[in-house]
């Protein structure tokens, strides 16, 4: 009886073994992830110069899965930043200017007639819009209308678009830098708090 509860007291060495695999595991991933992080840096800073902080809350977001909202007045090297970083990771990257006229298919895409060949007959085809990419530089997000706003806030929280009936998955990974110009307020729509959650950083 006593040696049946001292054996029952004592861990179980598989899962201790289990354990102190997994925790070396997790090391080493976290080694890795610091060493490319500080690649990235290096290779940014040969082209951004400062900035050092937003460069580092712009990776967390990348890492993390996030997106982010950043508030500066015109050229300050949004567009070079976040080109650069998709060109070192090896990702696509789409620049939306967001304008009043701007529509939701202009940034999701939409279905067009197309002819078979071969058949004779027309079918429905899905063009892609530029949030098929991995990074997106959505340029001055609050001088477009609501439903604009709604269509990227969408693919941003549920990482695909809907057009028509169909859903698309779009790619992995997927991340958004929203800007705005805090000088320049006349003619834009400004988001509500609800949806700035959607943003990691702001």
């Amino acid at each position: 009886m006593a040696s049946d509860e001292l054996s029952a007291d004592l861990p179980d060495v598989d899962s201790a073994k289990g354990a102190i695999a997994s925790e070396g595991a997790n090391n080493d991933a976290i080694a890795l992830l610091n060493s490319a992080k500080e690649r990235l840096v290096e290779q940014l800073g040969r082209v951004i110069v400062g900035q050092e902080e937003v460069i580092e809350q712009l990776l967390i977001c990348l890492f993390s899965r996030g997106h982010c909202l950043l508030e500066g007045v015109p050229g300050l090297a949004k567009t070079l930043m976040i080109s650069t970083l998709s060109e070192a990771l090896n990702l696509s990257f789409s620049r939306i200017q967001f304008t009043p006229d701007l529509m939701p298919a202009d940034i999701t895409g939409t279905e067009i007639i197309e002819e078979n060949r071969s058949t004779g007959t027309r079918e429905f085809r899905f063009l892609e819009g530029p949030i098929f990419s991995n990074v997106i530089l959505a340029d001055e997000i609050n001088r477009t209308p609501p439903k604009t706003q709604a269509a990227l806030l969408e693919a941003m929280q549920e990482r695909q678009v809907t057009v028509g009936r169909v859903r698309h998955q779009l790619a992995d990974p997927f991340f958004v830098l929203a800007t705005q110009n805090p000088i320049e307020q006349e003619g834009t729509y400004s988001l509500p708090e609800a949806q700035l959650d959607r943003f990691m950083f702001q």
